[in-house]
């Protein structure tokens, strides 16, 4: 059991630490996951509509690049505010994130009314950042965790995003009929209640939560390096915060210093790559034998499939997580993705294989984000650990925008069967890593 020691928590001298540290995590984790619904929805409820409104605009040869360039925005905002957070912590870097996705709904709205379709893609870049601001948040949901709990702690913030996805397509039209008589141009609505959410995210993070989880998890660390403060509450290898820290430069170096990170952002791309490249066509495979009048309701049906896989069980993932082990859950996530693409790959024309398949793609999403993710926070010391996870989240979008870009050429070319055996191809590497790499054992976790 961790020992109560009298230590300093966030400029509070005299506080017991360990009982200050549960403390704020529980208010961090409750904030988090109602940002992450209410950003959630924020995200969804737009991109509902937003191809929509590019064809709409451009024309449909056009309305899938709003998609592209969303997920690249998403991925390169994550740079600068990993530079945020390691500068003044998760606070800043996430109200920003959320306040670029706002300016990106107005510039979209603005889009809509100028029938503008280079600002359009502006706005669906910086609309992005509400895509950035939901991935940095698991790892805010960590800084403070438990060693035994870390993995549980960041599956419940991921998790919390399945209500905004899953309620906020039903809200789409609700919403643009509601602001009809404002003279709001048609599918252009919906980003007014994007934009709300958007900033009631970032307000509630601006008046709540305080005190920031990472610069807390620095002092309590810088403490006990010193000896003066509770030990056992930081993560493995994390220590204050000194000397000069490269950004991206020094995110690289640690990665490449340690194994249990390589594993730890290999994972988290490799499993998005995988699940984007599969799960982007399928609607298209769907397509060659069911008519136009039932095609949305059965493409509707496989994508909620393949979502609650993705979402849905992200809870118990993170417990076996801590239960069984980082490495054994991403394993676990990889054996899932070779199986899902198997499935679909060979499923010819049955739609109920097809929608195991996709199923299975989701869970295995879901093994190798959350495990890859815990593992990762918890292996780089804290005075780089934003620009890794940083690192983490560029480097897992615009793999996702590659498989996404890749694999309509890939279907044209060759066909959805050997689609799916080239994503099977793209986890041997990694599971040859995953296989070879043994990560450092963290206390109570079975690592």
């Amino acid at each position: 059991m961790t020992a109560e020691v009298t230590t300093e928590v966030d400029g509070r001298p005299g506080a017991t630490a360990p009982a200050e540290v549960a403390r704020i995590q529980r208010r961090t984790l409750l904030l988090l996951c109602l940002t992450q619904i209410v950003g959630g929805t924020g995200m969804t409820i737009g991109m509902t509509v937003g191809v929509l409104l590019a064809a709409r605009l451009g024309g449909t040869g056009i309305s899938g690049l709003v998609q592209s360039a969303s997920v690249v925005g998403g991925a390169l905002l994550a740079v600068p505010v990993s530079r945020i957070m390691r500068d003044g912590g998760r606070r800043p870097g996430l109200i920003v994130a959320y306040l670029t996705g706002a300016l990106g709904g107005v510039l979209m709205i603005a889009a809509a009314v100028a029938d503008w379709v280079p600002l359009l893609f502006v706005g669906a870049f910086f609309f992005g950042g509400g895509t950035t601001a939901g991935l940095q948040a698991r790892y805010a949901a960590v800084d403070l965790a438990e060693p035994a709990r870390r993995g549980r702690h960041l599956s419940i913030a991921v998790w919390a995003t399945t209500i905004g996805a899953v309620t906020a397509p039903n809200l789409a039209a609700p919403a643009d009929r509601a602001l009809a008589w404002t003279g709001v141009p048609t599918l252009a609505g919906p980003f007014v209640f994007s934009v709300l959410a958007f900033g009631l995210a970032a307000g509630v993070l601006l008046v709540f939560l305080r005190p920031d989880p990472l610069l807390t998890a620095r002092r309590l660390a810088a403490a006990a390096a010193s000896g003066t403060g509770a030990s056992g509450t930081a993560a493995p290898g994390t220590g204050a915060r000194s000397g000069r820290d490269d950004g991206l430069r020094g995110a690289f170096r640690v990665i490449r210093d340690l194994p249990a990170a390589r594993l730890g952002i290999s994972a988290v791309a490799t499993g998005h790559l995988v699940m984007v490249g599969v799960m982007v066509m399928t609607p298209v495979r769907l397509g060659e034998w069911h008519s136009d009048a039932h095609l949305l309701r059965v493409v509707g049906i496989v994508l909620s499939l393949h979502i609650a896989g993705m979402f849905a069980l992200a809870p118990v993932v993170g417990w076996l997580t801590d239960r069984v082990g980082r490495r054994a859950v991403i394993l676990g996530g990889l054996g899932l993705l070779l199986a899902a693409c198997a499935v679909a790959g060979t499923a010819g024309h049955d739609t109920v294989r097809i929608s195991i398949g996709l199923t299975l793609l989701g869970l295995g999403w879901s093994g190798t984000m959350v495990a890859g993710s815990t593992l990762l926070s918890e292996s780089v010391p804290a005075e780089v650990r934003p620009a890794v996870q940083g690192l983490s989240d560029l480097t897992m979008g615009l793999a996702g925008a590659l498989a996404g870009a890749l694999s309509g050429f890939v279907i044209q070319v060759a066909g959805y069967p050997v689609l799916n055996a080239l994503a099977a191809v793209a986890v041997v590497p990694l599971l040859a890593l995953a296989l070879r790499t043994a990560p450092p054992r963290v206390r109570a976790t079975g690592a």
